[in-house]
């Protein structure tokens, strides 16, 4: 039997009786004994034996070799040797204390849907393709929904002289409405208050000091013409 084989009936046998942690580890690169190692835990050891036996069974079944089973009798910790894979289906307090993940884990096996043997049944209706349209109604749809429309215009009124009457174009609407005066903003109003203080001081110094205000003369007035 391959090793691939081997491999899905042992998780399937596992998974059946509900193990917890499945782990899956080639030891090709490590010893020439065994191929693959699987460890498993049960919570107890009525589970342990019953997934002892249930790998024992599955892979009968399927005509492969039981080499032996050890550890039944205590049930926490069973080993299944099934020549070229061996399994430890172990509680989580001895799989704790012994650790074998860091002896044999360097290379883990992912064993997902694509290496695990199918289990669809012949019951299950396989769905049935999308019927496809005609390649003559599929064109036909195209150039009517791709077609454009034109817009249907009215005819111009005419006079009764036979003249084509003109548009009349609607006058524009003034606004109606109460107009609304803007505020000045804060800036403006506190720019404006500190130059008006500006001034009234200015004008205090030069009250007090007696400092003659010099006017700007006016403009002279152009001479009239002689």
């Amino acid at each position: 039997m391959d090793i691939k084989q081997l491999q899905a009936l042992v998780i399937d046998a596992l998974e059946d009786v509900k193990a917890q942690e499945i782990k899956v580890f080639d030891t090709v690169h490590l010893t020439s004994l065994f191929d693959r190692i699987v460890v498993a835990s049960g919570t107890s050891n009525r589970q342990t034996k019953a997934l002892a036996a249930s790998v024992r069974d599955k892979v009968k079944e399927n005509g492969g070799t039981i080499l032996s089973v050890e550890g039944e009798t205590t049930g926490e910790w069973v080993l299944v040797d099934l020549g070229d894979m061996i399994v430890h289906i172990m509680q989580p307090a001895i799989r704790a204390y012994y650790r074998l993940e860091e002896i044999w884990g360097e290379k883990e096996v992912k064993f997902g849907s694509a290496v695990r043997v199918s289990k669809r049944t012949a019951s299950e209706p396989e769905d049935e393709a999308p019927k496809k349209a005609g390649r003559h109604l599929t064109a036909s749809q195209t150039t009517l929904d791709d077609a454009p429309k034109k817009a249907t215009r009215k005819p111009a009124a005419k006079t009764e002289d036979g003249s084509v009457r003109a548009k009349k174009v609607p006058a524009a609407k003034k606004p109606v409405g109460k107009t609304i005066k803007i505020a000045e903003t804060k800036s403006a109003t506190a720019a404006a208050a500190v130059k008006k203080d500006r001034i009234i001081q200015e004008k205090k110094i030069v009250a007090e000091r007696g400092i003659p205000v010099k006017r700007a003369r006016a403009p002279a007035k152009p001479k009239a013409a002689e």
